[in-house]
């Protein structure tokens, strides 16, 4: 049976961008910033949904940022926006995808890892796992922002 996470649109843009602030590496004397596997420092604000770390830039400020998000199995974000262009690249795992105002994760498209994807500025699009967890990691132009399709409503759901 499916359970909801009830989660308003703000503890959405927290998940996605937990850890917000300056990047966990700091640039060495010629400007090289290097964060080697499991170095990262993931966050979950709330323990519950995906955890995120912020590898380069702010997020909540103007200018390029780096992060990557660990999702849990059986999760999946609910319909959103970003009002900016983000760029996806799956790490590990499959990562699910749809598009649109019609939450239906029968109907999402697997990325297995390697693969990218585009979210459009304003575009709807929802997204997560379904039977493994999953590293994405997204490139954007901050400050980003989240917007809920249905306020109201969970943020998440897990499946």
């Amino acid at each position: 049976m499916k359970k909801l996470v009830m989660l308003s649109g703000l503890c959405l843009s927290i998940a996605v961008v937990a850890g917000i602030g300056a990047a966990f590496a700091e640039k060495d004397e010629m400007g090289f910033v290097r964060i080697l596997p499991g170095q990262e420092q993931y966050k979950s604000p709330f323990g519950i949904g995906p955890a995120s770390a912020v590898l380069y830039g702010d997020p909540t400020k103007p200018g390029i940022y780096v992060i990557r998000i660990h999702w849990p199995k059986n999760m999946m974000s609910r319909p959103h926006t970003h009002a900016q262009d983000r760029h996806v690249v799956v790490l590990s795992g499959t990562w699910w995808t749809g598009t649109g105002k019609d939450f239906d994760p029968s109907k999402a498209v697997a990325i297995k890892t390697d693969g990218y994807m585009m979210h459009p500025a304003g575009a709807v699009h929802w997204d997560g796992t379904k039977d493994e967890e999953a590293i994405i990691q997204i490139t954007g132009m901050g400050p980003v922002s989240t917007d809920l399709i249905d306020p109201k409503g969970p943020a998440f759901s897990q499946q």
